[in-house]
């Protein structure tokens, strides 16, 4: 079992945000199966992530019956400078 505490929820979070910096909604279930996570990972890191203020999220509707994620800010490489 993986140890929660705040260095490895932060480590999960930068997996989510490097994820999610495609600019693409992501289901959930998407995001775990591709970070292999598991929920209480997942969902430490989304928390992380939505209280600082950076993450999107559109509730189930009857075209997407799971929730979306994204990130509020898309990042694409012109965001960074060397």
């Amino acid at each position: 079992m993986t140890t929660m505490n705040p260095s490895t929820i932060g480590l999960h979070a930068g997996m989510v945000w490097n994820l999610l910096s495609d600019g693409h909604p992501w289901k959930y279930t998407e995001i775990k199966r591709q970070l292999k996570l598991k929920d209480r990972e997942l969902n430490a890191a989304l928390g992380w992530l939505a209280r600082e203020g950076k993450l999107e999220f559109q509730s189930d509707t009857p075209e997407s019956p799971e929730t979306l994620i994204w990130l509020k800010e898309a990042v694409c490489p012109s965001n960074f400078f060397f």
